[in-house]
């Protein structure tokens, strides 16, 4: 297991591994269709979708955190 110190670097590879994986298969899929090599072509555009996904969201996801704090308020405790 790893230490918790680690937990926005691990946040941030998952979440660019299946949203790039599950964005790029759509886009494929949109954009060419369905041919006999579509799992080679998928795979090749998710491995450059996740190259540079996950410096992204390295990246952004301390500024969404930041805007999510500020939508979101507790709610009064009466």
């Amino acid at each position: 297991m790893f230490h918790p110190k680690y937990q926005p670097i691990l946040m941030a590879f998952f979440m660019a591994l299946f949203m790039s994986f599950l964005m790029s298969a759509v886009i494929t899929a949109l954009n060419i269709g369905l041919p006999s090599n579509f799992l080679q072509i998928w795979l090749s555009a998710w491995l450059s979708a996740f190259v540079v996904a996950f410096p992204i969201v390295m990246f952004v996801g301390p500024m969404v955190r930041k805007l999510v704090a500020k939508l979101v308020s507790a709610p009064n405790v009466q």
